[in-house]
């Protein structure tokens, strides 16, 4: 009997597999859909399911396992003030599946997970460390700063 056999290993180990999902529910919860393989997103859409279902309770023993669980603050925080509005009157099927071909290095078929009723503005937005370019009209002294620390460096060495 196959008796709790219910899950696939994605051929990774335990603790990869619980970090991957870990990431990616993190990121679809940040980015509200993502694009993975077909066998990795119908595993996750019932693991999102019950996140959001915990989430919906807005309690604190609530919002403690929902931090063990994806260890992110912000994650957290979305999940228990604007996803807990969206779905309030839901009673589950949080998330999609939509398949969307191939990839093109191994022939892998690849499928979009996505929240419904997404957020579309979400998509993309804080994707990571962005550098801030300085504007030279702005701040006339960052010429200057640069150009006496190449002067510094340069009587150092005489």
């Amino acid at each position: 009997m196959r008796h709790g056999h219910g899950h696939r290993k994605l051929n990774r180990t335990s603790e990869h597999r619980k970090a991957m999902f870990q990431n990616m529910l993190n990121s679809l919860i940040k980015h509200e859909q993502i694009q993975t393989t077909v066998p990795k997103a119908k595993e996750l859409k019932s693991i999102i399911d019950k996140v959001i279902t915990i989430g919906k309770k807005n309690t604190l023993a609530a919002k403690k396992t929902l931090f063990s669980k994806l260890q992110d603050k912000s994650s957290v925080i979305k999940l228990t003030t604007t996803l807990l509005k969206r779905y309030e009157n839901r009673k589950g099927g949080y998330c999609r599946v939509v398949k969307s071909g191939f990839r093109f290095g191994d022939n892998a078929p690849t499928a979009y997970i996505e929240l419904v009723d997404k957020d579309f503005n979400a998509k993309g937005q804080d994707s990571g460390p962005v550098q801030k370019k300085v504007n030279d009209k702005e701040n006339p002294e960052s010429k200057n700063l640069v150009t006496d620390s190449k002067e510094v460096k340069k009587t150092s060495k005489k």
